[in-house]
């Protein structure tokens, strides 16, 4: 069972088609999977800035 599962494991990415077709497709801008993570980043530090601030505050 094991070595099944990982022949399968093996051979299923030799199988599967191409992410792309070879052509490069000229860069016009950032994606918006590009802002989101850009926009979640910024959310994330100013989150941990803040909640850093206030344990500093309260110890005070």
């Amino acid at each position: 069972m094991r070595s099944a599962f990982l022949t399968l494991l093996l051979i299923g990415p030799a199988l599967a088609q191409g992410g792309h077709d070879g052509h490069v497709a000229p860069a016009t801008g950032p994606a918006l999977s590009d802002v989101a993570l850009f926009v979640m980043a910024a959310l994330a530090i100013w989150l941990t800035r803040r909640a850093l601030r206030r344990r500093h505050h309260r110890k005070d």
